[in-house]
Parts: C-alpha cells; structure tokens; sequence
C-alpha cells in the first residue's frame, strides 16, 4: 500500500444499547465515506459489525470463536455501494464484544497488505462498551489487551475508539462499564491508540477525524533567543479552517458516447489592442498597470521585483511580557505548534525549559516569523508554553498570530455611565441583565461544556456533503431539511429556554420592550413628481396612488445617506447608527444643523420655530448618544447669538420653554460646560456678532 493512502476499517457496535445512537452512526460514517470519495478516493475501507445474531467472518470459520461478529464488507476501494451499505445498518439483538471486533479487524488487515509496515492502517472502533467483554482461553483480559497492542504497533496500526453514552439507565451494570474503560484506556498506554467519550448524537458527529490531513511542516530552523543562542525547532499548523471543496466546472457539451471525455472547462484569456480590436497583444508586450487616482501607472515585473519586501528567513525572539497583557480577541488566523527538532537531545531540553520558565512566570514571548525564503510578509506573534503532562510527549508552544495596526477594527461605543441619570439602569435591571447572560454561558461552573469546539462539527459543510451526496444518486433533487442533530448547533436549544423561562420572564418585565420600527423610503420624489394642481385628498383618494404610497412606505431603506424632507428626524437617527464608516455621525450633525437653521432663518413670525425645536431637541438627543457635547455645544450658541443679532427673541423664549440647553459633564464626559453653565445659557446674553 501507497504511504499517502490508507486504510480504514469500521467496527460499528449494533447491539441494543447503541439503538439510539445507530442512526447517527450512520450519518457520520456516510459523511465519511463521502469526503473519502472527494479528498482521497484511492483510500480503502472495510466494515465489521458487532453485536449481530448472525456470526460471519473467517476467523470463527479457521479457528472458531468470534461470534456474533459480521463483516459486512470488505476491504476495498471506497465507493458508493460502501456509503449506501452505512446508510441501513441492522439492528443487532445480542451483546457486542468489542474485543473480538477489534482482533477480526486486526486480522483483515493483515491478511490484506501483509506484515508491511507501509501505509496508513486504522481501525476506527464505535461503541457504547456497556456489553460484557469474554474471558480468554489463557490469561486475563489485561494481558490479551498486550498482545493485541503489540500486534497492531508491530503492523503499524493505530486504533481510534469513540464511546457512545447517552443517559445512563438504571439497568446499566456499572462494574462491566469501569472494566470496559480501563481495558480501552491500557491500549492508549500500550500503542498508538485514543479514546473519546460522547454523550449526545451531535457530539458524535464530531468525534470521528471524517478527514485526514498529513502535517507539513511550515518552517525548519533556528528560533534566535539571541544572536549567541538558537534552538532548532520545527513548526507545524495546529489548527486550520476547514473550507469548501474546490467544485470544478462540469462541461455536458461532449457526446454521451465518447467515453474518455473528461467534461473539463479550460478558460483561456486573450487581450487585444484599443486601436486594434482584432489583433491580440502577445505576453512579451503586455505590462501590468496600476490605477492612481484618474491615471493607470504601468510596472513591469522587473521594477515589481527591484521594490519588493523580501526578509530573510527566520524566527526571532523580540521579547517577553506578561501573559495578561495579551487578550485572546488579539488572536489571528490558524494556530501553529513549535516543537523541538525530533531527536535533539538538546533542543528537547531547551525548549522544556524555556517552556517551564514561561508558565512559572506566566510570561509569554513576542516572535518576528519569516516562514519561508522570498516571503512577502513578516509575521508577528506570541508564543504560549505547552507543559505537557506525560512523560512520552514533550514540551512546545503554541505561536498566534497577532495584529498589526492597520488589523484593529475599533468600534466605539458610549459607555452608560455617560448618560443622564433617567437613561441609566436599575439596580432589579441590571441583575436581570446579568442572569440572562449568565443563562447563555455554554461553560457554567459546576456543568459539562455544551457544544465542545473539539465534538460540534461545522453545520455548513456538514449540510453540504449529505447534499452533495444525494445529488450525486438524484440530481433534481431539492434541498432537504435541516438535519435535527444539526439544529442542536444552529438553532437555541429547546430545554435549555424552558429551564431558563423564569430568567426570560423577568428581564421582560424589568424593561419596556419596544418594536423598532423600520425605516420608511421618503415618499418626498412621488410627491415631488406629483402636478401641482392636484391637490393631496384627491391624490391620496386614487387607489393605485394610494397603493404605491403604501408599498414605498412599506419599503425599509437599506442605508439612509442623507436627511430627507419628509422624515428628517428618522433620516437623522438612521444616519447616527449607521456603523460602516465614522463619517456618519458628523455628516448626520451638519446636516441636521443646517436643517435647523435654514427653519429659523426662513421663517415667518415664527411659523417655523416649532419644527426647529423639534429637530434641535433630536439633535441634543443625538449628540449626547454619540458623545459629541461640543459640536452641539457650538451650534446652540451660534443659534442664540443670530436670534438676538436679528431679534429672533420669541425663539430665545421657546428654546427656554422646551428647557433646551447646553450638554454638560454629566452627560457627556469630553464637555467643558459644568450644569451652572448650561443653564445659565438662558438668561445669560451673549455679546452680538459684529
């Protein structure tokens, strides 16, 4: 067998305590097998059932025993019949020995690639090891659990055991399940082995490694503590986002009987001269360009390659600081592991006791990584110890990338305690507040994880290959619902709301719930279009004028981006929230400003001025949300000093009816005018404008 293959063999348990769990079973091996047929469709898998009445596999047939042992397929490369043979499996009626599984698999795959050491061979075990375990014909159960070890590590076997376990009933024999534990827990101690315990179908459909990925090192070398001291280090990804398939496009314009066509689509590109349309430019004469403002600058690959960036490669020590000072938000990208050089005594030791010194210290270290020589890019990161708590696996440290300046997104928010006083919570609101969140902790104290990183599988992808798969059988096939092992993920789970109901309740009556009403679109161009002679009554009594009215006030606005004349205030506050660029908040504020003066500069015997002070009173509102005491500040007094150069007293008055005055500090932390002073603003004359 190929080094880049493998071998897979399921050993499926369909005994009546896995009932519950067999559907996802199904599920999740199906899902297996069908990222095999994408990812590496030279692999090769067989299936072994336990648990069944039925006895069929060639060791009870050579030596006897090995019953209730059922090989459902063999060995072989994986297809679509091995994926719909999962996708049904029996339902078994007699207890399963997990045991006797795991040697008939063990002897499929010896029968099947020899004593080669070659390839990758695994046996993927699935059970809920609830059953009774047989005694040997000689010697106990422990040393039976040896001589299995040491025949798949001398066959180069590695065993992954995923151990089912819903709630546990009444009738479960406890003893028969602490024996089960600790026989699969000595494989893991004897050879290459690994067990895992799930609780719930969801976590099942994450336990299985449904992919395999051969680590790659992504850098050899030296990482410089100093120019006078270097450990050689190897770095590898220890995590990475796992993406779509690369979907190719498929060509159906070949004849359905020409049987070596491969249905490819090839793109070839060609670019031809302005002046010329028909004559195509060859390589050699075409150049890139760059555009700069109305100008396109062209750079040949030559000047392209005299201004790169190119580092030299290498990893560098620039410092160590506490680990507090690094928050986990920093964190960028893929998370890689540094090991020492396997088999360097010394590195081994050097990096066990730097990794030591770190964690003692709570320190962690700042590296500048070059990865690669001629990499355009230098990378700056943290490396984390990795104290290991096994005497086989050794020290390392986990490198995060962290930003650079141009990385942050800052998004400012204005703090509570910087508004007024009413605006501020209650002390019964704020424990509401603080239960509800509590409520959506998946990680409470004194409780299990719910959807643990490592078990929850992504919803999407998984989504898409049962899809792909019944695609590939049916290809008008509509997209079926979401599965509901997977609702566990994407949606809110119910039991944990109705535990929780009384948390809910009381955050609904400790706050004012309010609908949010959506932004209109101005109905001002309609009107605007509208002949003048018609007057609005006669308009509005038309039934498809009032129907079109209707459907655009209906209508929500994607992005207000100037303050209209039919709904200024609405326009405004949508402008104030929008969040996709600062420049909205000062633009929402100047043109509200000149909305205001423009009322109180053309009004007449102060027709106006009740409009004014609406907006005026929006604005306030506004500028204390934003935080923008000043800008508010400026305007009012520019707005009194014009009234009382133009005797405008009456608008004076009402500004000091509706109590409308300057943001002090309690509003706003970054004014300047005390509480004193914005009142004062209303008696106190200010000088006219010269």
């Amino acid at each position: 067998m190929a080094r880049n293959k493998e071998a897979l063999l399921l050993l499926l348990d369909v005994s009546p305590s896995m009932h519950t769990f067999l559907p996802e079973v199904e599920k999740l091996c199906s899902m297996l097998l069908q990222k095999k047929l994408i990812y590496s469709k030279n692999d090769e898998v067989g299936i072994v059932l336990f648990g069944t009445e039925d006895t069929n596999n060639e060791l009870t047939k050579e030596v006897g025993g090995y019953e209730h042992v059922v090989v459902l397929r063999h060995i072989k490369v994986v297809d679509g019949d091995l994926v719909e043979a999962l996708q049904q499996l029996p339902r078994g009626t007699v207890a399963g020995d997990f045991l006797d599984a795991i040697v008939v698999g063990m002897d499929m795959l010896i029968k099947k690639f020899g004593s080669t050491n070659k390839g990758k061979k695994r046996l993927c075990l699935i059970t809920s090891a609830l059953c009774p375990i047989k005694d040997p014909y000689e010697g106990t159960k422990e040393d039976q659990i040896g001589t299995i070890a040491e025949q798949m590590s001398a066959h180069g076997m590695k065993l992954e055991c995923i151990v089912a376990r819903g709630r546990l009933s009444g009738n479960v024999d406890m003893r028969i399940m602490d024996e089960n534990d600790l026989l699969l827990k000595l494989f893991s101690t004897k050879t290459t082995a690994k067990t895992l315990y799930v609780e719930t179908p969801t976590s099942l459909l994450g336990a299985l490694r449904t992919r395999s990925i051969a680590p790659v090192t992504i850098f050899r070398g030296d990482l410089e503590l100093s120019p006078k001291m270097r450990i050689k280090v190897w770095v590898y990804k220890k995590t990475a986002e796992d993406r779509f398939p690369t979907l190719k496009q498929y060509s159906d314009q070949a004849p359905p009987t020409d049987k070596f066509a491969t249905h490819e689509v090839k793109v070839d590109f060609e670019y031809k001269s302005v002046e010329e349309s028909s004559k195509v430019v060859p390589p050699e004469q075409r150049i890139k360009g760059y555009r700069y403002g109305p100008q396109v600058i062209p750079i040949s690959s030559a000047e392209w390659e005299a201004v790169k960036f190119k580092p030299e490669k290498g990893v560098k020590l620039l410092g160590f600081t506490d680990a507090s000072n690094v928050m986990r938000h920093y964190y960028m990208h893929d998370v890689n592991i540094f090991i020492a050089e396997p088999g360097n005594t010394k590195a081994m030791l050097a990096v066990s006791a730097l990794a030591r010194a770190m964690k003692e210290m709570n320190k962690v270290a700042i590296l500048r990584c070059v990865w690669r020589q001629g990499q355009g890019s230098v990378v700056i990161g943290i490396l984390t110890p990795n104290v290991s708590d096994k005497d086989d696996i050794p020290d390392s440290f986990y490198f995060n990338v962290l930003p650079y300046a141009e990385d942050v997104r800052e998004f400012q928010f204005p703090s509570f305690s910087n508004l007024p006083a009413s605006w501020q919570p209650n002390e019964e609101q704020q424990e509401a507040a603080d239960n509800l969140v509590k409520m959506l902790d998946l990680a409470p104290s004194g409780s299990k994880e719910t959807l643990l990183p490592d078990l929850t599988p992504n919803p999407v992808l998984e989504r898409f290959y049962r899809h792909l798969e019944l695609k590939s059988k049916h290809p008008d096939a509509a997209v079926p619902p979401l599965d509901e092992s997977l609702k566990k993920i994407t949606e809110p789970d119910p039991e944990l709301l109705s535990q929780n109901k009384p948390i809910i309740d009381a955050f609904r009556r400790r706050f004012e719930l309010k609908e949010n009403p959506k932004l209109k679109k101005s109905t001002r161009r309609l009107f605007r279009d509208r002949p003048s002679g018609l007057n609005e009554e006669a308009s509005m009594g038309d039934g498809s004028d009032g129907q079109a009215i209707k459907s655009i006030e209906n209508t929500s606005t994607v992005g207000v981006e100037k303050i209209g004349d039919s709904t200024p205030i609405q326009d405004f506050e949508a402008m104030m929230s929008r969040r996709d660029s600062p420049e909205w908040v000062g633009k929402a504020i100047n043109e509200m400003k000149n909305k205001i003066f423009d009322l109180v500069e053309d009004s007449y015997e102060g027709d106006n001025y009740l409009k004014a002070l609406e907006y005026l009173v929006a604005l306030r509102k506004g500028c204390v949300l934003e935080q923008e005491p000043k800008q508010f500040n400026d305007f009012l007094h520019h707005l009194y000093k014009y009234c009382e150069k133009h005797n405008l007293n009456s608008f004076c008055e009402s500004l000091a009816s509706k109590e409308i005055m300057l943001i002090n500090k309690t509003e706003a932390a970054d004014s300047e005018v005390t509480e004193d002073e914005a009142r004062s603003l209303m008696v106190k004359k200010e000088p006219k404008l010269e």
